[in-house]
């Protein structure tokens, strides 16, 4: 019977062993920092063990008394002379944690790894951290432990030196083992046995702490700059778990990153556009067999939902830290992901801000004339009547035939069918269509049937002008049989002069119409309020102050 057993034998499935409390986690990871910090918090132990070399105890020490402000410890990779190890730290990073809250409450701290030789290559595929919003630490532990991994000669090796360094700590302190997941299951068994002292190095030459540029962040952190800003936010009072929540991060690096694209392009994220980038991180992620997308995801979706210049200032975003410095009492290096990393991606993003088109100038081109004094231009209008500028009158004039055919020919598009062949060829042979069936045998062909009539009215909504930016309205009547009527909502032209009696407006929404007999309402814009969203800014033109009205 369960209750006839003793209660002094030891669950074999605790982490609870005696004086010893293992405190398994995943490296680089939010969750178990979080989770690392409350049980120190709510313990306070009095020697805590972390899975670090001792050889780099000095180092490592050294960079958390920087936090918040992040480090990278560079030393030499002994089994190839031209290459260096790259170990970022991390505030989000559990065993950083561990070290900074340990200090917090006066803890000893232990750098159980031996450094006896090169750590064994365990496997690091881990269920996504995520879950530990849903789930509980013990369940999520449990979960990985049902399938344990294959052990080699080095890792009970590596174990055992861990062991040997564990149960030399202090035989009358409880000690805290904060220790990777994979590692776990090695290091409790070799704990069940006393272990011989290890050959181990007993120092390290070369090792160095530098300030890593606030540039390259985002590129040698395993959580982004973002969230781990979020998180040194958090920790102090450890109260709003919602402020380090990933997908609530990610949403608000979004919205910080529409700011500064509309102000550098003039362009917005639409609803739809938001709604279809949260759809689209959810099912990179699901890709990658994750809860939640990572930054490199995060940006991917921003540059094929928007476009370049939004995937820019979302890894902008992503990477802003405002605790890193550049000039620091350390070395400050500027190094990219493919040094400290292994199997990294890369991305391209063509940055497109809007700018001023340039062209050689002939020579002898008189520069544009200026005011001679503030008001001058402004004191030649009479606002008794307006013209407008002829060669912008043919500009605008083809480009509203051009609209024309264009929407005849989408219209043709639209009436177009494809048939199975019969007796004739009719319009030619469809690829697409015939290559689709190509199962049944048979080939299909186009019939483009012809649209009758003529494109009447052209309407051209450049703005829907939600913030009231175009308050200037007006209707203008064609002067001969190749001008049409034209109604439109610009901004007031004579609020940009450009010269004596000359003002410059822009196009919010036009109506075209060839009919000179047509009588139009008081606000034309009126007419525009049905039409479909806005395709760009609009185009400029030109008003000239005249004793004639067109």
């Amino acid at each position: 019977m369960p209750e006839d057993l003793d209660p002094s034998l030891p669950d074999p499935g605790s982490l609870k062993r005696g004086r010893f409390s293992y405190f398994p986690v995943v490296p680089g990871k939010l969750e178990f920092a979080i989770e690392v910090r409350r049980a120190i918090l709510r313990e306070k132990p009095q020697v805590i063990a972390v899975e670090l070399p001792t050889t780099l105890r000095d180092a490592y020490l050294r960079a958390v008394e920087r936090l918040p402000e992040m480090s990278l410890i560079l030393y030499n990779d002994e089994q190839e002379e031209d290459r260096a190890v790259y170990v970022p730290v991390e505030p989000a990073d559990p065993f950083t944690e561990a070290i900074r809250s340990g200090r917090e409450i006066g803890a000893e701290i232990v750098f159980a790894d031996p450094d006896a030789g090169e750590r064994p290559h365990l496997p690091d595929q881990y269920p996504d951290s995520y879950a530990l919003r849903h789930i509980p630490l013990e369940k999520y532990v449990e979960a990985y432990r049902l399938w344990p991994q294959a052990r080699s000669q080095q890792i009970s090796a590596h174990a055992s030196g861990i062991a040997w360094k564990l149960q030399g700590c202090d035989p009358l302190a409880n000690v805290m083992v904060v220790i990777s997941l994979n590692l776990l299951d090695p290091v409790l068994d070799a704990m069940e046995s006393p272990q011989a002292q290890p050959m181990a190095r007993l120092r390290r030459q070369g090792v160095q702490v530098l300030n890593p540029h606030p540039e390259c962040l985002a590129e040698i952190t395993i959580e982004y700059p973002y969230l781990q800003d979020c998180y040194e936010r958090f920790r102090a009072q450890m109260d709003d778990a919602h402020a380090v929540e990933r997908r609530h991060v990610q949403f608000a690096v979004f919205r910080d990153a529409e700011k500064t694209y509309e102000t550098n392009t003039g362009e917005r994220v639409a609803h739809w556009q938001r709604r279809i980038l949260g759809r689209y991180t959810r099912n990179l992620a699901l890709v990658n067999q994750e809860l939640a997308a990572r930054i490199f995801d995060i940006t991917v979706a921003a540059r094929s939902i928007v476009d370049d210049n939004y995937g820019w200032e979302v890894w902008e975003a992503a990477n802003r830290y405002p605790a890193q410095k550049i000039a620091t009492d350390l070395m400050t290096v500027k190094i990219s992901g493919e040094e400290v990393w292994l199997d990294t991606k890369r991305m391209r993003l063509r940055r497109r801000l809007p700018s001023k088109k340039r062209r050689l100038r002939p020579v002898g081109l008189k520069p544009h004339k200026k005011e001679k004094s503030p008001g001058e231009w402004a004191s030649q209008l009479n606002g008794a009547s307006i013209c407008s500028y002829p060669p912008e009158d043919l500009v605008i004039e083809d480009y509203g035939r051009f609209l024309k055919k264009k929407g005849k020919s989408i219209l043709s598009e639209e009436r177009a069918r494809s048939e199975p062949f019969t007796t004739s060829l009719l319009d030619g042979i469809d690829i697409r269509e015939t290559i689709r069936n190509w199962h049944d045998g048979r080939i299909f062909v186009r019939n483009f049937q012809k649209l009758h009539g003529e494109v009447g009215a052209v309407i051209v909504i450049f703005d829907e002008d939600r913030d009231d930016r175009y308050s200037y309205m007006t209707t203008w009547l064609g002067e001969h049989q190749n001008e049409s009527d034209m109604a439109f909502y610009s901004t007031y032209p004579f609020d940009n002069l450009v010269g004596p009696g000359i003002g410059r407006g822009e196009y919010g929404g036009t109506i075209r119409f060839r009919s000179t007999w047509c009588t139009w309402p008081r606000s034309p814009r009126a007419r525009f309020s049905a039409t479909s969203p806005p395709a760009s800014a609009g185009p400029s033109f030109t008003f000239r102050s005249a004793s004639y009205r067109r």
